[in-house]
Order: structure tokens, then sequence, then C-alpha cells
């Protein structure tokens, strides 16, 4: 990483795949440099690919579910001797199926590590030094199951609400700063989400789903124009959101089910 750089520069966690190599797509095509971060090694690969469009491109793999993951990539953005000027916190896992029956806890467990853990623990390293610089953007990724519970995904849209929650209050926090946060609120995207989860026996999992790249492009505009949240995707998207604001929790509750319940797909 040139630490001598006129450019931007931007971190991306979660950024081998889906929606977050589509954000990172975004920052790079829009002339930031960029520090990429996830678990696998293939994100050696999106680092390369991502360099295509001329932008100098790290990477680091790394298990962000872990303390010391999110300090080691803290560590590294700091040896890059640049300042943050946007961070996406993106890195996430789903598990869907009956939490009761089915589901295993320690997958559960590490899903809160990541969903919900790591980035509380990763703000709490960059909202400080951007608000002493005065300028720096956040955008977390969210989910449209923020605004509703989730039957057959209970952990994972209680971890996506406690998202939603926590970056409208930092950003209420930080408003006097010149930092802003911003949550995208995606809905289903064609990304490996569902199959890593377990889902694909289900009507969400099933059936056709919102380009990644188009909701990486809704994230990052909302994210420069300063918004506190998009609701990305498709017009069903926002319509769910906007049901989920007036309908009473058991009626949504019984929406997602329909989508979410293992066997669904075939009914």
């Amino acid at each position: 990483m040139n630490a001598s750089s006129s450019k931007p520069f931007a971190v991306v966690t979660g950024a081998s795949s889906g929606i977050g190599f589509e954000l990172a797509k975004q920052f790079a095509e829009h002339g930031f440099d960029l520090l990429i971060a996830s678990e696998g090694q293939d994100i050696i690969d999106a680092a390369r690919r991502l360099g295509e469009n001329g932008a100098n491109v790290d990477s680091l793999t790394v298990d962000l579910a872990q303390y010391d993951g999110v300090e080691k990539l803290y560590q590294k953005m700091k040896e890059s001797g640049r300042p943050v000027d946007a961070v996406a916190i993106n890195a996430g896992v789903g598990v869907g199926g009956d939490f009761t029956h089915n589901t295993d806890l320690n997958a559960e467990l590490n899903l809160i590590d990541l969903n919900v853990k790591s980035a509380v623990h990763l703000t709490k390293r960059v909202a400080k030094d951007m608000a002493e610089r005065g300028q720096g953007r956040i955008l977390f990724t969210s989910s449209i199951a923020a605004v509703m519970p989730a039957p057959f995904e209970a952990v994972y849209g209680a971890s996506k609400a406690f998202l939603q929650s926590f970056a409208q209050a930092v950003r209420n926090e930080l408003k006097d700063t010149g930092v802003t946060v911003t949550a995208l609120q995606p809905g289903a995207t064609e990304t490996n989400f569902f199959h890593r989860a377990g889902m694909d026996d289900t009507k969400v999992g099933a059936n056709e789903k919102d380009d990644p790249a188009e909701v990486a492009r809704e994230g990052f505009e909302a994210l420069m124009a300063g918004k506190d949240h998009v609701v990305a995707g498709s017009m069903k998207n926002a319509v769910q959101a906007t049901a989920a604001h007036v309908l009473p929790d058991t009626v949504t509750a019984e929406l997602h089910r329909k989508q979410s319940e293992p066997g669904s797909a075939n009914r």
C-alpha cells in the first residue's frame, strides 16, 4: 500500500464475493485505494481483480469473528500510514433452520461474533479516528430482515436488527463530527448467502434475487450522499420494509416464515 498516494482510502470487510466484492468494486471505480478483508484465501484473487480497475488494493485473510482478527485488521489499517476515508463493515453470515431443533449453537454463536461483535469492535476503532480527524464515512450492511422478526433465521434477523439500531445510534452521536453512518438494507440478493446458510430448500433461497452489483451501487451512492439508510434492490424490498413499520410483528413474522421455512421452495 502506497502511503503517499493522494487517492482516498477505503476498507471493505467480507469483500471476497457477493455484495462485499461489489462494494469494493464501487470504491475502486470511483478512485479509491483499498484494503479488503475476508476469511478465505479467495480474497487474494478478489484483490487482483479489483486492481484491474487501476486501484491500489491490499488484502488481508483474517477471521473477523475472532477478537484478534479485528485487531489484526485495524493494525493493518494503521500500518498503511493513511487515514481511512470510508469503511464498509459488510462481513456477515447467516444460519437458517428451526432454532429449537435443527440449528447448531456454535454456528449461531459464531454468527453473533461476526455479525455483531466484530462490527461493534471495528467501529469502536475506526469511528474514534474519523471523529478526531473530522471526516469519514461508515457503511453497515444491514438487511430488510432488520425491521421484522425472521423465523427460521432467528439469530441472523436479530443480528441485523442490532446493526440497524447500532448504526442509527452511532450516526446520531457523530452528527456534529463530520463523520456519517449509513445502513445498507438489501433484500434477498444473488450471492452464496442462502447456500451457506443451508436455505436452498426455502422459497426465498430458490426464488429470483437481486443483483449484488446493483445493491452495492445503491449502497455506495447512499454512503457518499451521507444518507442514514437505503433499502436497496427491487421495489418489493421497499414495500416489505414499509409494511414492516405498519403491520404488527406477529403478521410480519408469519409473512417471513412463508419465505424462510425449510421445504417452502416446494410448496
